[in-house]
């Protein structure tokens, strides 16, 4: 009995421990942000062109194309300016779909199609 109520309370806990793993918000403090002219700098160092860059869920967002000319939509740890997620629309596909890259916390990398 002991150990159905352990199981329970497992399952019980999974389903919000779960959605905060796949939470793609920053949490670096402030003090420890890269300055937004590095990461224009960055972005032009990986061939892209900004249209803006703009803050959200404490992470900065960038839009703008890349090397390539196709429209990207990317977000960037603000400490390490690493990518946590990437969005690009490629013109030249016939679906018409987006197309989602994204890095998870653990450094690996996972191509959405």
């Amino acid at each position: 009995m002991k150990s159905l109520l352990m199981i329970l309370a497992f399952l019980v806990a999974l389903p919000p421990a779960a959605a905060w793993a796949g939470d793609d918000d920053c949490y670096a403090p402030l003090a420890d942000w890269q300055p937004r002219d590095r990461v224009v700098q960055w972005a032009q160092e990986q061939g892209w062109t900004l249209r803006r860059i703009r803050i959200d869920d404490g992470c900065y967002e960038l839009d703008g194309t890349d090397a390539q000319g196709r429209r990207i939509e990317a977000i960037l740890d603000p400490a390490t300016l690493a990518v946590i997620e990437m969005e690009f629309d490629d013109d030249d596909d016939d679906d018409d779909d987006d197309h989602d890259w994204s890095r998870n916390r653990g450094g690996k990398d996972r191509y959405d199609d």
